[in-house]
């Protein structure tokens, strides 16, 4: 790929990625006309931080298996490799400091903006990258609630993406791996050999 100048951001934890979180990413990127979306995997997220994670090297290897095919996906570690609780406003904070001139693009899906207000300094991400929403079964519309509790009229500036009524979830594929049932069509195949080969979510904790 040659200079990029249109970037959106996908996070999530990833564990493990599926063909859900590959239809959002070339749902925005279509949307937005963008030249990639960078995958950042999530270290611990402090909103989950009771959640057992699979080990970071798994996951961040999982989203290189699965992106590695496009060339308008690309995958970051600058999650994984900072210790302690990770902030989606500090993630965006270091990615604009590293892509300075470069517009970017945070891509959510709605579900997940409706907590947006709980987020860690919501305000500081607001003005540092376009939010984009993306629609999930069950969540088709975006709930103004709380980014007006934020900033008024922030929700204005939210834009909203159609996306693709995917219903595949981490949870779902790691119960299936655990009681032996085939995940073939959820994930890439790269990440259904790792797994496999690894040994991944054969415990109840995925860990």
């Amino acid at each position: 790929m040659g200079v990029v100048s249109r970037q959106g951001i996908l996070g999530g934890t990833f564990d493990p990625v599926h063909v859900g979180h590959l239809a959002i990413a070339e749902s925005a990127a279509d949307a937005l006309e963008l030249d990639q979306v960078l995958f950042v995997p999530a270290g611990q997220p402090w909103m989950k931080a009771n959640a057992e994670l699979t080990a970071a090297c798994h996951r961040m290897r999982m989203v290189e298996l699965a992106t590695g095919p496009n060339p308008r996906f690309a995958c970051s570690d600058v999650e994984v490799r900072r210790p302690g609780p990770t902030y989606t406003t500090e993630t965006i904070e270091e990615l604009v400091r590293q892509e300075v001139g470069r517009p970017l693009y945070f891509i959510a899906g709605l579900d997940a903006l409706r907590e947006f207000d709980r987020w860690h300094r919501p305000g500081r991400l607001l003005g540092l990258a376009a939010i984009a929403g993306v629609a999930r079964p069950g969540c088709e519309e975006l709930d103004p609630a709380p980014f007006e509790r934020v900033a008024t009229g922030s929700a204005s500036r939210v834009m909203t993406i159609p996306g693709p009524m995917v219903e595949v979830s981490g949870t779902d594929i790691r119960e299936r791996v655990r009681r032996g049932l085939s995940i073939s069509g959820l994930v890439p195949g790269p990440v259904e050999r790792y797994i496999q080969r690894e040994g991944l979510y054969m415990e109840e904790t995925g860990a």
